[in-house]
This record gives structure tokens, C-alpha cells and sequence, in this order.
């Protein structure tokens, strides 16, 4: 699904690196959680395998055919602006050229949402605005999904909620899922494999592996 091989980063094009020499790969189906140290590189690593930035040195390869995106950013949450779910999913659709409106309400219900489409955005729990930005990010049926630390700001009864849908899209429909993480019992939960990042490097291992080493310092 995705490969990197030395990959190089630094915001300046210059020594030091923030990621050096990173070498991953990711198969279709996978649920890969990564984690990592605050500063370690997490979100610049996502930012990269997405392309929104380019190497420094080394290359990225996807073979996805569509990309699901749900930032850590809460878009419309705790705002003002007068914008509806359903009219934020709505401008969404059409951005996509997705023809058919009745996939706004089919992802609503997937999360658990379909009674708020009349909601405003701004009027939202972050556990809500979360699953909003994960319906958003399912228009399209993607074959991947990318996720950017998906309980921050989130009550304990919506992480449960999110990560068991996240779980059962991975398992059930085969959508791969990289998720930058800081909530380890979810990640040991949910993951198939943990990508840790330190020192601008990284190490791919099984949940249970990545407990052993966890538990052990």
C-alpha cells in the first residue's frame, strides 16, 4: 500500500534531520498505529506519506487508490461560523464530485451521527466533531484512512466509540489505516502492527512486542 525507503526530512533541507534514513512498509489491510515521543516526527512522517510534503532525501511510493484524511485539527468545532453537519459534509461531497447525496446520510450512520445532520458544527462535543471528520473522510469509499491522534480532545464513551468502528472498518471492509498515536491502550488494542519513532528513526513491531518493550523501561 505504501513505501518508504531512506527517507530523509528536515523543514530546512539541511542537517539535522527530523527523520532520517526511514525505511517502511505498509501492506493493504493493516492497522498501523505511530507512535512516538513528542517532537519525534509523528505528524511530519504522516504529513509525508500523504505528500502535503515533500523529502528531503529518499522516496515515497502509494498504491492507494483514494486517501481518507481526518486531521487532529477540529475544522468548525468551537466556531462561530453559522455552516451545518450536513452542509460541511455537503460541500465536501461536491468537492469530491461524489453524485449521490444519500452518501452524507450512509456515512452519518456508519458513525452513530445520522440524527445531527440539522447540527451546528460549532454546537459539537469533540467526541462528536471527531466523528464528523471521520464520516467526512469516508466519502469516496477510500482504501485508506489516515487519522492525526483521533482521541485528542475526546471524552473516554467517544474513544471507545471510535476506535470500535475503526476496528471493525479495518477487519470488516479491509480499509487500511495509519493513525498517528498518543493513547498507547489504543493502540495495543487496535493496532496489527506500531511504528515507534525516536532519534529521527524508526522501528516496526506487534502490538504485543511494542507492550513488552513499553512495560519493560
Amino acid at each position: 500500500m505504501i513505501k518508504a525507503e531512506n527517507l530523509f526530512f528536515s523543514y530546512t533541507g539541511l542537517p539535522p534531520y527530523l527523520l532520517e534514513g526511514i525505511n517502511l512498509q505498509i501492506c493493504g489491510g493493516e492497522y498501523v498505529s505511530v507512535m512516538g515521543e513528542n517532537g519525534s516526527g509523528k505528524s511530519t512522517l504522516m504529513r509525508l506519506l500523504l505528500k502535503f510534503i515533500k523529502p528531503t532525501g529518499g522516496s515515497i511510493a502509494s498504491q492507494a487508490k483514494r486517501i481518507g484524511y481526518v486531521p487532529q485539527k477540529k475544522d468548525f468545532s468551537n466556531s462561530d461560523f453559522p455552516i451545518t453537519v450536513y452542509e460541511a459534509l455537503n460541500s465536501y461531497r461536491k468537492l469530491l464530485r461524489i453524485k449521490n447525496k444519500d452518501t452524507i446520510v450512509e456515512n452519518l450512520e456508519q458513525v452513530g451521527m445520522s440524527g445531527f445532520t440539522g447540527a451546528l458544527m460549532g454546537t459539537l462535543s469533540g467526541g462528536q466533531s471527531q466523528k464528523i471528520l471521520i464520516a467526512r473522510a469516508l466519502m469516496g469509499a477510500p482504501d485508506l484512512l489516515v487519522l492525526d491522534e483521533p482521541s485528542t480532545g475526546v471524552d473516554r464513551k467517544s474513544q471507545r466509540e471510535i476506535y470500535g468502528f475503526l476496528k471493525k472498518i479495518n477487519q470488516e471492509n479491509g480499509i487500511t489505516i495509519i493513525s498517528v498515536e498518543h493513547n498507547l491502550d489504543a493502540a495495543i488494542s487496535n493496532s496489527t502492527l506500531i511504528y515507534h519513532l525516536t532519534g529521527g528513526q524508526g522501528h516496526l513491531c506487534t502490538p504485543r512486542q511494542y507492550a513488552d518493550e513499553f512495560f519493560q523501561k
